[in-house]
């Protein structure tokens, strides 16, 4: 890295940070996770320490926090709050010693006491008592100023108004934080009352404490936990956890999980005992906090720019956690397809409270095949296991790891269903597949809900208002259940207005308006039919392809019914389609060739004006309408570019020569193809003549 490149660097952390920093301090939304806010710190230190002169003056390594927002006093602290350094592994907790006997001239062997404590993920507060009395209470802001949250802090049942035996002035420090069953019960309360749901605890107790009208702080169950002091008159004790000890008996809340570590195994040790406990604590932490216990040496240790150097952070991995397997729950999907849940003791991983995480497939599960074959993977997995989730961005949670040590004694490994937990049919597992599906189709009303999802969909039908959360309870009301169903919804229910009307949040203009909408979808173009269908394997883009192919509907329906067997030249023409393998082809006939589900289909269509797909203009074309392969190796073009081309030209491009091959285009390395054209007459051309052909030459 340039200088250049290393100033342009600090600049675009600096502005990063300082977004990041007021949207987490100031708004409590934060925009990036634990992790990633870490690592651009991390990065802009090691610039820093790369680069020294090129450190600007609003330096993130040099700030706290955030500037106070608007709304509330300002509050100056007479003890700046300070942010602690972090150690992401136990080489660094052991560095993070090391560096305290160089700087105090203590030898390896001298003996030198750490506190551990949990650090408690949510919001930094500072009590200022005088004469016992609590006059003031302020947010770490920038850990220069601060808000002023007095009134607020008052409503908190953890926070004492008075105390007995402080000295004359005494600032006491901790965090506020909410509970899990605390923040359950207040996301719920918001649902209840179409409130906005917070994300995490943290987010929670930040945003009820820092409220204008402290009645609604007063509303949400807010707790404080006091583990370090400011400004005071009169020292609390000599060490830190004697300092502890005695704001305990001031009637102060301290961790009971904090505990003095000889030396840095003792404390790598307890920091594992925490993280083990960490999902049946009843509050979010994300690291353990070591000090040095002797308040002399903390002294003399004294302070950087913005850390104490008596004192680290040593954080949990941000998108990992440990909890408890509660139960295992099987969900039916649209395809009938059968998705093992894991439901979890609630935790919170990267800043998102997890209580669910995806077990895959049955084999997953059970850590070996169909065949008995122990799979990567896979982890015997029982209810009742401790188990390790992770998330990483928005990805949907997973089970790392297990461990065996903390399994009950009466686990049983678990037994996959047989049946399909929605609707009693047998669900099938066929051979190489790794799923196992339910074979009742519509029947089922776990599939029938996700198709009709998938039915009106934006993609699909798109009828406005008629999304999935109406579609579903028009189901469950017993209104909708095929698609069929929807454009019969008006001669069912007389003028179609009444009883839609009356139901809570349709009024007569909304029902008008839905049915109205409906009937703007009678008419439809092929591919968002095919799409709609919901049939397994078949995307957008492949329902595009084939209404191009096909054209109509009528032939669409016409082939996937000859090609049921899975021979003859219907099927070979469905293969022929880029983009058609085996695997949808199958899917495709298939469905067809269900009684239920054809019949089904037949009925929507009945109600439909399918529109027929739009065709490249071939008028001219010399391949137009001719089946054409291309074999051996194309020089000037792809082979994909190559089908591409001849399909927008009109012809259908086969994998395969046959008697119905109207040409046959031969580059170096043409074998068997070539062969079998010369014994059947079929004209062929090399590269050269292919484009000459088509005019691209």
């Amino acid at each position: 890295m340039t200088a250049d490149e290393a100033r342009a660097e600090l600049s675009r952390l600096a502005a990063l940070l300082e977004s990041a920093n007021a949207a987490y301090y100031i708004s409590d939304a934060p925009e990036l996770s634990d992790a990633d806010y870490d690592a651009l710190r991390r990065r802009n230190a090691e610039i820093e320490a790369r680069f020294p002169d090129l450190k600007r003056e609003d330096s993130p390594s040099e700030q706290v926090g955030a500037r106070v927002g608007d709304g509330f006093a300002k509050v100056a602290h007479r003890v700046r709050m300070l942010s602690l350094g972090n150690a992401f592994d136990a080489g660094e907790v052991t560095a993070f010693d090391s560096s305290i006997r160089k700087y105090l001239g203590m030898s390896a062997s001298d003996p030198l006491a750490y506190t551990a404590e949990p650090k408690i993920d949510g919001l930094s507060l500072s009590l200022r008592y005088e004469n016992g009395v609590l006059l003031e209470a302020a947010t770490r802001g920038d850990g220069s100023v601060g808000e002023n949250v007095t009134a607020n802090a008052r409503t908190i049942d953890d926070i004492p108004d008075k105390l007995s035996g402080a000295p004359a002035v005494l600032e006491v420090r901790g965090e506020v934080y909410m509970s899990h069953p605390d923040f359950a019960a207040l996301n719920a309360r918001q649902d209840h009352s179409g409130g906005k749901r917070f994300a995490n605890p943290r987010n929670a107790a930040a945003g009820s404490l820092r409220q204008l009208d402290a009645g609604i702080t007063k509303s949400r169950p807010l707790r404080f936990f006091a583990y370090s002091w400011g400004e005071f008159s009169k020292p609390l004790a000599e060490t830190q956890m004697g300092a502890m000890t005695r704001l305990a008996k001031m009637g102060f809340a301290t961790n009971p999980l904090t505990k003095l570590c000889a030396g840095p195994e003792e404390m790598i040790g307890h920091y594992a005992e925490i993280e083990a406990q960490r999902a049946t604590l009843g509050y979010d932490i994300d690291g353990v906090v070591y000090k040095v216990n002797d308040l002399a040496l903390q002294g003399r240790l004294g302070f950087r720019s913005t850390t104490p150097r008596w004192a680290i952070a040593h954080k949990f991995p941000a998108e990992l956690a440990w909890t408890r397997l509660e139960a295992i729950d099987v969900q039916v999907g649209r395809t009938g397809a059968l998705s093992p849940v894991a439901r979890l003791m609630p935790v919170t991983v990267g800043g998102v409270v997890v209580s669910n995480a995806t077990l895959h497939n049955e084999d997953y599960i059970a850590g070996r095949d169909a065949r008995g074959q122990e799979i990567r993977g896979g982890k015997d997995i029982r209810v009742g296991d401790w188990v390790q989730v992770y998330r990483a961005g928005d990805v949907i949670p997973k089970v790392a790891d297990l461990d065996l040590n903390k399994r009950p004694a009466e686990t049983q490994p678990y037994q996959f269903p047989t049946l399909c937990p929605e609707c009693g049919s047998e669900a099938i597992r066929e051979e190489g597949d790794a799923v196992r599906r339910c074979s009742g189709g519509m029947i089922c009303p776990a599939q029938a809900v996700e198709k009709l999802k998938h039915f009106v969909s934006r993609a699909a039908f798109d009828i406005e208002g008629l999304g999935a959360k109406q579609v579903e309870q028009f189901y469950l009301d017993g209104w909708v259940k095929e698609p069929a169903d929807i454009f019969t919804l008006r001669d069912r229910y007389g003028s179609g207005m009444q009883q839609l009307r009356n139901r809570e949040g349709w009024g007569e203009k909304s029902a008008a308006n839905l049915f109205e909408a409906i009937e703007d979808k009678r008419s439809i173009p092929l591919g968002r039919l095919i799409f709609a269908l919901g049939l397994r394997h078949v995307g957008e883009a492949a329902s595009n392809l084939l209404a191009t192919h096909f054209g109509t509907w009528s032939a669409f329906e016409t082939a996937m019914t000859r090609a049921g067997p899975k021979e003859g030249p219907d099927w070979d023409d469905l293969l022929s389609i880029d983009g058609v393998g085996v695997v949808m082809a199958t899917s495709l006939v298939t469905a067809f060739a269900q009684e239920n589900e054809r019949a089904s289909i037949d009925r929507l269509v009945a109600h439909l004006t399918v529109k027929e797909a739009k065709r490249p203009d071939t008028s001219g074309s010399p391949v137009a309408g001719k089946t054409v392969v291309f074999t051996g190796t194309l020089e000037k073009m792809t082979r994909a570019e190559a089908k591409a081309r001849a399909e927008a030209l009109g012809a259908k491009v086969s994998g395969s020569v046959s008697a119905k091959t109207d040409l046959l285009v031969a580059g170096p390395g043409a074998g068997s193809k070539a062969k079998k054209a010369i014994e059947l007459g079929i004209e062929t051309l090399d590269e050269d003549g292919w484009l000459q052909l088509i005019g691209a030459a």
